[in-house]
């Protein structure tokens, strides 16, 4: 059985990472676009958690904290553009004008 995903950024290595059980389940990868942007370059989940919400989880974690922080978005990872995309309460987080890859937005 999963255990709780627990997300937490880690600014050394630039990225959001999600914990099961206190290890690495997947992260996010993302870069400091100044100040008030970031740019999600990339998601990743260990194959052993696949299917399971971790990835969910985390996408929801990371916008959690980009809007907490006030920051816009740029996109360029697949899997954050389709959760996005099916989860629209969260589409006025990408930067106007440079929003990244989006879907049916």
């Amino acid at each position: 059985m999963l255990g709780e995903v627990a997300v937490k950024i880690n600014a050394e290595a630039r990225s959001y990472d999600a914990f099961v059980d206190g290890e690495v389940a997947g992260s996010i990868v993302y870069e400091q676009a100044g100040d008030r942007r970031v740019v999600f370059t990339h998601t990743f989940v260990n194959p052993r958690f696949r299917g399971r919400g971790v990835g969910n989880a985390l996408v929801r974690g990371a916008l959690d904290d980009v809007r907490a922080k006030g920051l816009t978005l740029t996109n360029f990872c697949d899997f954050v553009a389709r959760y996005i995309d099916a989860h629209p309460e969260y589409a006025d987080l990408l930067d106007a004008t440079h929003p990244g890859h989006v879907l049916g937005l």
